[in-house]
This record gives C-alpha cells, sequence and structure tokens, in this order.
C-alpha cells in the first residue's frame, strides 16, 4: 500500500512538474512578447513626446526671436520716423509761412547783409599840406608821415572810417596824421632822445597797417596841441569811441600817445588770424 502510494506520489509529482514546465515554457515567450510590445510602445511614445517638444521648444524659440527683434527693431523704426517727420516739416515750412507771422528782421535780413557788405567808406579826400603846417612846426616828424589809406589793413581802414564819422557827428572832427610806418622809420623814431614810441622796427603794428594816429581839425586846420581843451576834448572822445569799437586807445597807455589807435590783441595773434 505504502509502495503504491509512493508510486502514486512520484507520478504525480512528475506530470505536475512536466505540465508546469510547459506552462512555464509556454507562457515565457507571451511574456516576452507581450513585454516587447510594451518597450515598443513606450519607445514610440517617448519619440512622440521628444519630437513635440522638440517642436514646442523650435516654436518657442521662433517666438522668443521674433519678439526681440519687434523690441529692437522698434526704436529704431520710431526715431526713423520722427527723423522723416523733422526733415519733411523743414523741408515744407517755408512752403507754410504767412505774411504776418515772418519777423521785420528775419525778412530783410539778406537784405541788410547785402547792403552792409555793399557799404565800404571810402577814406576823405587828403588835407591840403597848409592843414598840416601848425602840427609840424610843433612835431617837426610828422613832416615825414605816410598818410595813405591804401597802405593799411582793409577791414582796419573800414573800422576807423565809422569811427572817425562817429566823432564827426559829436562835433570833432578827424584827419589821418599818420597810417603806415616802413620798420626803418619806426627805428628811427625809437632813437630820438624825445621819446616818441618804444616799440622798433617790426614790434609795431604801424608796421603791418593795424594802427593809425589821428588828429582832430578845427577851422580847416590840424591840431595836436594836449595844451587845447578842445583839442583834448576831441582826443577824449576819440578814447570813448576807440573803446566802443573794441579798439585800444594810446591815451590809456602809461605813455600817453592820445591821437593812437590800433587793432586789440597781441600782435603775433593778429598776424596768425591774417593768415
Amino acid at each position: 500500500m505504502l509502495l503504491i502510494c509512493a508510486i502514486i506520489w512520484i507520478g504525480f509529482r512528475f506530470f505536475h512538474a512536466k505540465d508546469h514546465t510547459n506552462k512555464a515554457v509556454t507562457t515565457e515567450p507571451k511574456d516576452e512578447i507581450a513585454e516587447q510590445a510594451l518597450l515598443a510602445d513606450w519607445q514610440t511614445k517617448r519619440q512622440h513626446v521628444a519630437t513635440r517638444t522638440s517642436k514646442q521648444h523650435n516654436h518657442t524659440f521662433i517666438e522668443t526671436t521674433k519678439k526681440h527683434f519687434v523690441i529692437a527693431f522698434l526704436p529704431l523704426f520710431s526715431i526713423s520716423l520722427a527723423a522723416t517727420s523733422v526733415a519733411l516739416s523743414l523741408f515744407f515750412s517755408d512752403f507754410h509761412k504767412t505774411e504776418e507771422f515772418i519777423p521785420y528782421e528775419y525778412k530783410h535780413s539778406s537784405r541788410i547783409k547785402l547792403t552792409l557788405q555793399e557799404e565800404q567808406l571810402a577814406p576823405p579826400p587828403p588835407l591840403p599840406p597848409e592843414a598840416f603846417r601848425d602840427a609840424i612846426s610843433e612835431q617837426p616828424r610828422l613832416n615825414r608821415a605816410d598818410r595813405s589809406w591804401d597802405k593799411l589793413d582793409a577791414a582796419f581802414v573800414q573800422t576807423v572810417l565809422r569811427l572817425m564819422a562817429r566823432l564827426e557827428a559829436r562835433g570833432y572832427p578827424m584827419t589821418l596824421l599818420e597810417g603806415y610806418r616802413s620798420p626803418e622809420r619806426q627805428d628811427a623814431l625809437a632813437g630820438q632822445a624825445t621819446l616818441v614810441t618804444k616799440a622798433k622796427g617790426g614790434q609795431s603794428k604801424h608796421q603791418y597797417g593795424l594802427a593809425v594816429d589821428l588828429a582832430p581839425v578845427r577851422n580847416g586846420k590840424v591840431v595836436i596841441s594836449e595844451r587845447d581843451p578842445w583839442a583834448m576834448q576831441a582826443y577824449q572822445a576819440l578814447g570813448e569811441e576807440a573803446a566802443a569799437a573794441a579798439l585800444t586807445w594810446g591815451g590809456n597807455w602809461s605813455f600817453k600817445d592820445y591821437g593812437h589807435i590800433e587793432r586789440s590783441g597781441s600782435l603775433r595773434q593778429l598776424l596768425a588770424s591774417k593768415q
């Protein structure tokens, strides 16, 4: 009985194990196929997610680039638009001016400039030699003085002529006592025993046509005496007009030269500006 039971138990174990093995053999491929299918499906989904993420990233990058481009371009476009508007306004401004809104000075500025350019004062005619007789007798050096306006700086001549016109309107007519001086004459005057000038040849503005000596004229005669009250009044008026014209007056020097006026500034600066 025990033998029969043992045989039955052994047979049961054998056939049960074989069946389990077969089931494992038969079911294992099914599980592997399912696992591969799941893996393939996961990879497909992962690839789809990656593709969708890449598309979203590209779309975000494009939108960000567009936004940055708009932000950068908008100020440039605004500036260009404003500049174009200003340029067009300035260009068409002359077509929209009305007569009542144009200032009088502005309307006639071109005419005034043209008039000033054309208005060149002519030097007065030279006085006869008799007019200088008393002055030369008092200062013999004046006998050899050069009274030619042509040797002086043209712009300076116009300044002096306008100054003389203002003095004549005040009752003090003036005449050119001496203008251009050669370096030799300047040296001769600087070497005189009686002090006439401290400047040597090449150091005076007379050599460059930028200085003149004027004298008042009364009753057709040149008056240079500083003891004459009227003459001194004329010299004082000359100093006032010289200051108004931004000229240097010799009456303000330590060595008084009341009839002398010259262009202000150092000689070196004046010569450099002319060049």
